[in-house]
C-alpha cells in the first residue's frame, strides 16, 4: 500500500471512528438491499369513468290544414321554420340523456328536474325594463334507459297577439321579445350540474322559428374503484446497495489493518514530506557543536534552518533533525536530549537468566572457581611474579 503520511496522521487521529462509520454503512447498505429485494414497490392506481349528461330541446308542430306544401296531419320535427297557418301549435320535447361514455351504457340511476319557460321581456336600448315570464314545464320525469323526458305545447298564435298587444301599449317607447329558456337539474353517482340554455322565438303575421338550438352537454369524471401494481425491482438500486456496503466493509477491514499508527510518527512525517525541500538525510557525529539546544518541533527546526538559511540533516539512525550554526546545534528528537540519541534504544529485557552474585554457593561450586595451580605449592610456581607469568 502506498504510504501517505496525511492519511496516516487522519488514520491516527480517527481510525477507530472512522472503521465504525465504515461498518455502520455497510451494514446499513446490505439492510437496505435485503430489504429492496424482500418488499419490491408498488403503485396504487385510480380508475375513472366519464359520464355525459347532455339536454336538448326539439321542436314538433302538426298540420292543421291542407296546403300546397302539406297535408293535413302531417307532423313537421325540428324544422328551421313553421307556418302560422299551417300548425298553430309548436311541440317542445325537452330530452336530457345520462351515459356512461367509458363503456357506453346508458345511467338509470340519476335524478333530473326539468323547467321551461316562455318569456315577454321589453327592452329599451338594449337593457330590460319589463318581462313575463309563463311556465311550460316544470316537473321530475323518471330516467328510463338513461333518458328523462318532458313535454309542452305552445299555442304559438296566442304568444303573437300576447306580443303585439305589448308592443302597441310600449308603442314608440321599446321592443317586446319571446324567449324560450331551459333549464335541467341532474345528479348521478358521478355529482350533480345544472344545465340552462335558451333562444328567440321569432313570431311573424305568417310564420315562426327559433333562433338558436336549445341543446347543451357536461361530462362528469368520477373514481369507480383503485389497482395496486406490484413494479419490478429495482435491480440498479439493489446493486449499488450491494457495492456500497461491500466497499464500505473493505475500506473498514484496511483501515482496521493499518491501525494503530503512532499519531506523533505520522504528524512528523506529514511535517517531513511538507519541508521536504528544507531536509537532506545524513550522519550527524556525537561530538559536533558546542552548544545544543533542543526545540519542541520539527517545524522550530525547519524555522531556524530558514531564518539562518541552513539546511535540515535529518540523521535516520539517531532520529534526529539538527540545524548547525556557528557552533550550537538546534535540533529536535523524539528520543530526547542530545546525549540519549547516541545510541539505538535496545530492549534488554531479553528473557535471559539472571545471576544472583548474593546468593550462597555450595562448596562444590567454590572449589570449581579455584585452580589447582595455585593451592599446589609443587606447580612450579614460587612465588607471585610466576602467577602474572602464567597469567
Amino acid at each position: 500500500m502506498i504510504d501517505n503520511p496525511r492519511l496516516d496522521l487522519l488514520l491516527a487521529k480517527y481510525g477507530r471512528s472512522i472503521v465504525v462509520v465504515l461498518v455502520g454503512i455497510g451494514v446499513l447498505a446490505f439492510l437496505a438491499s435485503g430489504w429492496a429485494v424482500a418488499t419490491p414497490s408498488t403503485s396504487t392506481s385510480h380508475q375513472y369513468a366519464d359520464e355525459r349528461v347532455s339536454s336538448d330541446v326539439e321542436t314538433s308542430a302538426v298540420v292543421v290544414r291542407n296546403g300546397t306544401l302539406w297535408n293535413e296531419g302531417d307532423r313537421l320535427e325540428n324544422s328551421g321554420v313553421y307556418m302560422l297557418n299551417a300548425s298553430p301549435e309548436l311541440t317542445l320535447r325537452a330530452e336530457t340523456g345520462l351515459t356512461n361514455a367509458t363503456a357506453g351504457t346508458p345511467v338509470d340511476d340519476g335524478t333530473v328536474s326539468h323547467e321551461l319557460t316562455l318569456r315577454f321581456e321589453a327592452t329599451r336600448e338594449g337593457a330590460a325594463f319589463w318581462n313575463e315570464t309563463r311556465t311550460l314545464v316544470d316537473e321530475s320525469p323518471a330516467v328510463e334507459n338513461g333518458v328523462a323526458r318532458s313535454n309542452a305545447t305552445v299555442d304559438v298564435e296566442s304568444v303573437r297577439d300576447r306580443q303585439r298587444q305589448l308592443e302597441r301599449e310600449l308603442s314608440g317607447v321599446g321592443s317586446v321579445d319571446v324567449h324560450l329558456e331551459f333549464r335541467a337539474t341532474y345528479e348521478t353517482g358521478a355529482g350533480q350540474g345544472v344545465q340552462e340554455t335558451s333562444t328567440t322565438l321569432e313570431v311573424t303575421d305568417d310564420a315562426y322559428w327559433l333562433s338558436d338550438s336549445l341543446s347543451a352537454s357536461d361530462e362528469q369524471r368520477y373514481q369507480t374503484g383503485t389497482t395496486e401494481t406490484t413494479e419490478s425491482r429495482n435491480l440498479g438500486l439493489i446493486a449499488g446497495l450491494s457495492l456500497l456496503g461491500t466497499l464500505s466493509l473493505a475500506g473498514a477491514a484496511v483501515v482496521a489493518r493499518r491501525s494503530p499508527i503512532d499519531e506523533a510518527a505520522a504528524r512528523r512525517a506529514v511535517h517531513e514530506q511538507r519541508y521536504a525541500e528544507w531536509i537532506s538525510r545524513g550522519s550527524i557525529p556525537m561530538w559536533i557543536g558546542d552548544y545544543h539546544v533542543s526545540l519542541d518541533t520539527l517545524e522550530d527546526v525547519v524555522d531556524v534552518a530558514i531564518d539562518t538559511n541552513e539546511r535540515v540533516v535529518h540523521d535516520t539512525q539517531r532520529g534526529l533533525f539538527a540545524v548547525v550554526n556557528d557552533g550550537v546545534v538546534y535540533y529536535y528528537s523524539d528520543r530526547g536530549l542530545w546525549e540519549e540519541t547516541a545510541w539505538p534504544e535496545m530492549d534488554l529485557d531479553d528473557g535471559s537468566a539472571v545471576v544472583d552474585a548474593d546468593a550462597p554457593r555450595s562448596p562444590e561450586e567454590l572449589e570449581l572457581e579455584g585452580s589447582d595451580e595455585f593451592a599446589d605449592p609443587d606447580d612450579g610456581f614460587d612465588d607471585d611474579a610466576d602467577v602474572w607469568r602464567k597469567l
